[in-house]
């Protein structure tokens, strides 16, 4: 097939433009949309327990403390620093308070103390001491880690799709981000410029933030700038660090598969990922960069897994983003305790420098400290009451000869004369003891 002169012009043309644009594209978009696959290894992977997160008592005692404070914030917040039980009595499920109220609060006597009210002899409670003074030092957080606190709220904000989220959403994850509860009641006064209050749609009211690309650094990033192998740019690879349970082995497919993954580009939280192919490898790698992100900005790096759901529209999330989980064992932890899925990054409580100490951190755990000093309260109070009940025992029937042979007439009675035949008397200080076999004191 022959070309005249003005043909061959016009192919020319044709193949001059195409290759420039398609240089330009290759200039714009970032070098990985061109190779985005899916190659992972669709094996079912056995959960390993890991006796060393299923112990951390920050994490698996976060229940009951995020439900103690509150109460305790019901009483801070009452007139006369106390309360009646029947003020509190029917908000349990309100508090996230597991069992009755009364019941709860008796349990931490070095927290709650109980006293007799004005009327009717109904219980009231006030705070210990010790709580008090908690409370004040937690306060005291609060005021001059304030712009620390309100740094993690933007960073969860600027993650999502649109950077705003609905104030309900916000609302749940206060006691995750280490924000006071009545932190939204009053967003004008605790809320610097940069935060701005929008119409979501629905009667629902969101909160947005300015972007600030000096804060929308990832911790993987950050991390990885203090080591020194950052490198910039769309398509540089970073590799997540991996924490393996003992005796926890990935089979071989896997293991081959996550080695390819780790040398993928990182996509950063912080970043549009509109244009990523959502079944690829690389769209994997960026959910489990989301999640990694997020749980370094909560105040112990877990959260309960249900609680999560809520935030896969607004960060962009596939449906089934929490497999990730279980994908990624060596990163994250899912603990069973207390009948409740939590997950925890393993990175946090295996490497000290890789993230930042909440400021709220300490103030948690001393108030775990102080509920666990209630066992000691409550195992004393026990052991009172049964001294005190040998004491009345010892005053009615009285230390006589007559008074003994009462005694070991019922004992012959119930239990056959062979008994008597198998204790011990012993006099110790002027009061006599008798003493059985423990087969005998069992049957008693």
């Amino acid at each position: 097939m022959f070309f005249n002169r003005t043909h061959l012009m016009k192919l020319k043309k044709l193949l001059f433009s195409s290759q420039r644009s398609l240089l330009l594209l290759n200039q714009e978009q970032p070098t990985y949309n061109y190779t985005q696959k899916c190659n992972y290894v669709d094996v079912k992977m056995k959960w390993k327990k890991d006796a060393f997160y299923d112990s951390i008592e920050i994490i698996h005692k976060s229940p009951e403390l995020k439900a103690l404070i509150s109460l305790k914030n019901c009483i801070v917040n009452a007139s006369d620093d106390c309360i009646p039980i029947d003020a509190v009595s029917k908000r349990g499920r309100e508090l996230g308070v597991p069992m009755k109220v009364a019941r709860f609060m008796r349990q931490y006597p070095s927290v709650f103390e109980e006293f007799a009210g004005p009327k009717y002899n109904l219980p009231w409670f006030r705070l210990t001491q010790e709580a008090i003074n908690l409370d004040k030092e937690e306060r005291g957080v609060y005021s001059d880690q304030n712009f620390e606190l309100i740094l993690r709220l933007k960073k969860l904000i600027l993650m999502t799709k649109q950077k705003k989220l609905p104030l309900r959403i916000i609302e749940g994850m206060l006691w995750y981000l280490g924000l006071p509860e009545d932190f939204l009641q009053n967003p004008g006064a605790n809320l610097d410029k940069s935060f701005k209050l929008v119409e979501m749609g629905d009667g629902l009211q969101g909160l947005t933030v300015n972007p600030d690309r000096s804060i929308m650094l990832s911790v993987m990033q950050k991390n990885a700038l203090k080591r020194g192998n950052y490198i910039e740019g769309p398509s540089a690879p970073l590799a997540f660090p991996l924490f393996p349970s003992k005796g926890l082995r990935l089979k071989r497919k896997i293991s081959n598969w996550l080695d390819e993954f780790q040398k993928l580009p990182y996509v950063s939280p912080y970043e549009d990922s509109s244009h990523l192919n959502p079944c690829s490898d690389v769209s994997e790698k960026r959910v489990v960069g989301v999640l990694h992100e997020l749980l370094s900005l909560f105040v112990d790096q877990s959260a309960e897994r249900k609680k999560l759901l809520c935030l896969r529209t607004h960060l962009g999330l596939p449906q089934k983003f929490y497999k990730a989980f279980d994908r990624h064992p060596h990163m994250f932890y899912l603990s069973l305790k207390s009948k409740t899925c939590t997950v925890i990054l393993k990175e946090a409580y295996n490497d000290d420098s890789a993230m930042e100490t909440h400021p709220i951190l300490e103030v948690r755990k001393k108030y775990i400290k102080l509920m666990n000093e209630s066992k000691i309260i409550l195992k004393d109070r026990r052991q009172k009451k049964r001294f005190d009940g040998l004491g009345d025992y010892n005053s009615e029937v009285g230390t006589d000869s007559e008074a003994e042979d009462r005694c070991a007439v019922a004992l012959s009675y119930r239990y056959g004369k062979s008994i008597l035949n198998r204790h011990s008397m012993y006099k110790v200080f002027g009061m006599e003891f008798v003493l059985f076999p423990q087969n005998v004191i069992c049957t008693f």
